[in-house]
């Protein structure tokens, strides 16, 4: 290993842990700007319905289909962080190289899918007619960059596992600060309407995609990529599914949960679903900052449980319950002050601005219950566990609030609120289950049984 100061195995675990996960945190922090610098900007210049067509039922789709291969990349970076914890300069290689090669191949599959299926998979939500076109050309036009998603995202996790949280942001923070430059150019000023704003989200990632691969061309680390290694490693790739597969089927879990909520979302009219997207883009920076800290808790674990330390993982789950818990409550508090005049800038439209604030009081409140939902799954899933949480999350999560929207939305008490409490309700069942994983695989540990399925 040339770099020591990438090493997660030494040191003070809390200057270890906020060193890691700074830049990881201020790139989610700032690519969530960017998608609601796009959402001010196609709400002002194109209106409330291309805010809907773009942040609605479109988002579900791609979370569902993309995010299912972007969370598989984390199975590679899983084993990544395992060789470099282990001082295994070929396996990270080996793997690096792997999957790469991989994403390329299946990237190139999805764009395929996508430009094929994306009205149907609209109608199929039953998204409201008057956005279905608009949002048909949005997401013809994103499926068309799936490549550079998936290979940008394998690139930065590979960095992530071998310690090297700074580039991923720097690459990202040049992909943002280009995508809200074109957003404007091409929605504000050419008028382009919502393919102005896909075409701009799609140079953007293109950009991020380009700077990581010569990052990893370039260097000199175990997981430079060479023309020699450019190919799939089976066994390899085996593991690396092994780990990314669950990670993958969670993704896409919550992405059909989320799709079925959103069918009920849609039932609610076009305001309804235009503030179900402004939500996510007010209190996105507090999601964008706990998927940092569970990133950073992965490639921490993954390094450290690939050296062998299981007392530095276990530290870490106690440190970093206390600095996220204390780091949700902070957040949510400012969202909850901060809201109403931030919401001014995505639109005029006072029954939307209203219902957003409405939907704000149904979810902020109460997402310190996430915080061991991030931090334990994290873990568990840094060591290999990865099959367990997955099962947990979507029993807890998802098949929870699927049975919700069906039986208490849909028979019950059709209204906003009902809908929004499905959210809470799940968070609190899936944090019970998984603290009693994390016990069981604790103590497992202690009697010398091996839980993982990375090895």
């Amino acid at each position: 290993m040339k770099n020591n100061t990438h090493d997660l195995t030494q040191g003070s675990i809390v200057k270890r842990l906020i060193m890691f996960f700074l830049p990881v945190a201020a790139g989610t922090i700032v690519q969530q700007l960017y998608n609601t610098v796009d959402a001010i900007i196609v709400g002002r210049y194109v209106g409330t319905t291309a805010l809907a067509a773009v942040g609605g039922s479109t988002t579900q789709i791609i979370n569902l289909l993309i995010g299912f291969f972007v969370a598989m990349t984390s199975g590679a970076s899983v084993i990544v962080a395992h060789f470099y914890g282990e001082r295994n300069d070929k396996g990270v290689s080996r793997s690096s190289n792997t999957g790469i090669v991989f994403c390329t191949f299946v990237g190139l599959a999805l764009s395929l899918v996508g430009e094929i299926c994306s009205p149907l998979f609209l109608q199929l939500m039953g998204s409201p007619a008057e956005t279905i076109p608009q949002a048909s050309e949005y997401l013809r036009i994103c499926f068309a960059a799936t490549t550079f998603v998936l290979v940008y995202n394998m690139g930065a996790g590979i960095l992530r596992a071998s310690g090297d949280s700074q580039r991923p942001f720097y690459y990202l923070l040049s992909c943002c600060i280009a995508n809200i430059v074109l957003d404007y150019v091409f929605v504000a000023v050419l008028n382009w309407g919502v393919s102005g704003a896909a075409i701009a989200t799609a140079i953007s990632q293109i950009i991020s995609c380009v700077l990581v691969l010569i990052r990893m061309i370039r260097t000199t680390e175990a997981y430079k990529i060479s023309r020699s290694m450019l190919k799939i490693d089976k066994p390899l790739l085996k593991r690396m599914l092994g780990v990314g597969i669950p990670s993958g089927l969670q993704n896409t879990m919550f992405g059909f949960s989320n799709a079925v909520i959103q069918t009920g979302v849609n039932s609610l009219g076009t305001t309804v679903v235009a503030a179900w997207s402004l939500t996510g883009k007010v209190d996105g920076i507090y999601w964008a900052l706990i998927n940092a800290a569970g990133t950073a808790v992965m490639s921490f674990v993954g390094q450290n449980y690939g050296a062998g330390r299981l007392d530095r993982v276990k530290d870490c789950v106690r440190k970093s319950m206390i600095m996220f818990s204390g780091m949700t409550i902070i957040i949510s508090t400012l969202i909850m002050v901060l809201a109403r005049p931030v919401l001014t800038l995505f639109s005029e439209d006072q029954l939307l601005l209203d219902t957003t604030w409405e939907m704000l009081w149904y979810f902020v409140p109460y997402y310190f219950t996430w915080t061991a939902i991030d931090v334990i799954s994290g873990t568990l899933k840094g060591a290999g566990d990865a099959v367990v949480p997955v099962a947990i999350l979507g029993l807890g999560i998802c098949a929870f609030r699927i049975v919700w929207v069906l039986l208490i939305f849909g028979v019950w008490s059709h209204t906003l609120k009902t809908l929004a409490l499905s959210y809470v309700a799940s968070w609190v069942v899936t944090d019970i289950a998984l603290i009693i994983r994390y016990r069981q695989w604790s103590k497992a540990h202690r009697e010398g049984i091996d839980y993982s399925f990375g090895k």
